[in-house]
């Protein structure tokens, strides 16, 4: 009975893909009938084998020329996966026919394609206008510390509040490390930590340190001018957001553009797709018209080797539809592994995660393995209000 109550719950497969047809794919723009359905075929069982930190890719506050005024004051996550170094671009020549399932035929994710596609529907009926568009996340973090030779791993947890206003005269700011805390990870880790004498600092790699117990909320304002996130190389107003296009084909030509702008050569190929999801994973979560955000997830659904993964579940326990990047990155941990995870029944962005795909020897000798989400932001609350968030009196910054 309850499989059924959870059957009932899942879209009709052939509504969503009728309302949710790429507007490429519009019969009356489309002549020849055999054409029409290999590119419909294609929007939605295309599929890959399978990156942005301490933020991901979802909240993308100004770019780089807005971000050098700030940059001494403030680490935003999207940066910091940002610089991390990526295998693409390595030059290495990459496997075009999609991931291989253990028996080695192609595996296509239909269904994943079709939720990520009634994503989109809901998406539209979001509210369209409001003063502040909020989000609040919850983002943990781990750690391999070393002290006296022995290893462990810490977790740091907090939660972020970002409020950025849109009408003239409003202020955009950003309250990090709410309820910020660092702790070890396991109790292994804990008796590891006691073991030798509990320092209220601990060593990472690559001579960096990391302050135990809790720590100090920081309030940073995040707009300059009218300029209020960073969409590719650009800085963003408003107003920008609201003229992009609303339709999957003119979406994707946009950030097409922006991907060979920002890369420096219109021919440019690499890296395309990860970029590419990597904006409309952005776009999602800002305060752009809901036809763009439904746009966003029909872009993301027919991009090439990105891998959709029917159902998971995020860290916190919420089942949604996974998203993962074509590509893997090398961090201190071992090869990671982007994945964005999207609630088809609301439209809405529930985690951006990086999981484990190889541990690194470090990390491996203290128990974390391949399949642990080790950086991750949760939505918890994403939408308009006219109120300004409250800062805390103990905020610095």
């Amino acid at each position: 009975m309850k499989h059924a109550q959870e059957r009932s719950k899942r879209p009709d497969i052939m509504q969503v893909l009728a309302d949710a047809r790429p507007d490429e794919l519009d019969p009356s723009r489309l002549t020849d009938p055999a054409r029409q359905r290999q590119d419909f075929a294609r929007i939605v069982s295309q599929s890959s084998s399978g990156r942005v930190a301490r933020r991901s890719l979802r909240f993308r506050p100004l770019g780089a020329v807005a971000l050098a005024a700030v940059a001494a004051s403030v680490v935003v996550s999207v940066g910091t996966f940002d610089r991390q170094a990526s295998d693409e671009g390595t030059g290495a020549r990459r496997n075009s026919a999609g991931p291989q399932a253990p028996g080695g035929a192609t595996d296509l994710r239909v269904d994943g394609r079709v939720e990520l596609l009634s994503a989109a529907r809901k998406a539209e009926a979001s509210p369209a206008r409001g003063t502040y568009w909020q989000t609040t996340t919850l983002a943990q973090y781990v750690d391999v510390a070393e002290v006296n030779g022995r290893l462990f791993t810490v977790l740091t947890s907090s939660t972020e509040k970002w409020s950025v206003g849109v009408r003239p005269g409003t202020k955009s700011l950003m309250v990090s490390g709410l309820d910020s805390a660092t702790a070890p990870r396991t109790p292994a880790d804990k008796a590891a930590w006691q073991a030798v004498g509990s320092p209220g600092t601990v060593e990472l790699q690559a001579e960096h340190t990391l302050k135990m117990g809790t720590g100090q909320p920081t309030v940073l304002r995040t707009n300059v001018g009218d300029k209020i996130y960073a969409v590719g190389p650009d800085n963003v107003s408003f107003q920008d957001l609201q003229a992009l296009p609303s339709t999957s084909a003119g979406l994707r030509r946009h950030l097409e553009e922006l991907y060979a702008r920002d890369n420096g050569t219109e021919g440019g190929t690499s890296g395309r797709s990860t970029w590419i999801l990597r904006q409309a994973g952005n776009l999602v979560t800002m305060p752009v018209k809901p036809a763009v955000r439904a746009a966003a997830y029909r872009v993301m659904a027919g991009l090439p080797r990105v891998r959709v993964l029917g159902h998971v579940t995020d860290p916190l326990g919420r089942e949604g539809v996974g998203v993962e990047f074509p590509e893997t990155y090398r961090t201190p941990l071992g090869t990671t592994r982007q994945r964005l995870v999207v609630d088809a029944s609301t439209g809405d962005m529930l985690s951006d995660e990086l999981l484990l795909v190889t541990p690194s020897a470090r990390a491996e000798a203290t128990g974390l393995k391949a399949g642990t989400v080790v950086t991750y932001q949760a939505t918890r609350r994403m939408g308009w209000s006219d109120q300004q968030i409250t800062v805390p009196e103990n905020a610095h910054g």
